[in-house]
């Protein structure tokens, strides 16, 4: 399918790794020009030179995507986007019993206060160009919460609210809004994730992996290329009736009927 894109102009927040950079991949193969962030010089200029691969303009920007001085990076790379992915790696697990103010502040801004103030931003231009595809990898933890990701998950569920109400208010100047929740995809994370349960329990490498697979319906992690292509589809000019929509993606985990 020609997603109808090609041309486009998209600022991806950390996304030269995981999930992001899967976003980015499928992005560039349908010829839109990339903005790519990520924290280190040396994830970016990799992730530069292979998106260069698809012919099409690659721009990196070095820098913590939560601050105001790489959005201003970003902005300056390319200051009319059409599609914005906002992304971000979440606080670290933490009791819920050993939450301090700090931590809470800390969680509220990366993770709430910064993505909204990008928006205020982007959104007025793309609502006079006619055309926006704002998406959101959140987490698929936001259906079931574990009081140990609540550093994460509270400040996730309100962006969530923000974005369902900023959608109602964008889509009828083409520009529309959506969240990914992506369950276990087999990305660096989850090896990680992997070699950390075989220290703490004792198991082999295969035995930990297996515990990640047995635990998605599907039988199997998610494959990245499986999410960006998604993503590329919720940034498409047909999808242009798919608005305020929270995707699920994973492997038919979720108990809910709705």
């Amino acid at each position: 399918m020609n997603l109808g894109i090609a041309g486009r102009r998209a600022i991806l927040l950390a996304s030269t790794r995981g999930l992001g950079r899967a976003c980015a991949e499928s992005l560039a193969r349908e010829g839109v020009h990339l903005v790519v962030n990520g924290r280190t010089a040396g994830d970016v200029d990799r992730a530069v030179d292979e998106l260069d691969a698809h012919d099409v303009e690659v721009t990196g920007v070095v820098g913590d995507a939560s601050t105001t001085e790489t959005h201003d990076a970003l902005l300056a790379a390319c200051p009319e986007p059409d599609i914005l992915l906002l992304n971000g790696g979440g606080p670290p697990p933490t009791p819920f019993g050993r939450i301090d103010e700090a931590a809470l502040t800390e969680s509220l801004r990366a993770t709430m206060v910064s993505p909204i103030l990008l928006l205020q931003r982007v959104v007025p231009g793309m609502c006079e160009r006619e055309f926006g595809r704002i998406v959101t990898i959140t987490s698929a933890m936001v259906k079931s919460p574990n009081p140990m990701m609540a550093l994460s998950v509270g400040p996730r569920l309100g962006l969530t609210g923000v974005l369902s109400g900023l959608s109602k208010s964008v889509v009828k100047h083409n520009v529309t809004v959506n969240q990914m929740l992506p369950e276990r995809f087999d990305t660096d994370r989850q090896q990680q994730m992997a070699r950390l349960v075989m220290k703490l329990r004792g198991v082999t490498y295969e035995e930990a992996r297996a515990e990640q697979e047995a635990s998605i319906k599907a039988g199997r992690l998610g494959r990245p290329e499986e999410f960006g292509d998604a993503f590329a589809f919720l940034c498409s000019a047909q999808a242009g009736y798919i608005s305020g929509q929270n995707l699920q993606l994973d492997g038919g985990s979720d108990e809910g009927v709705f």
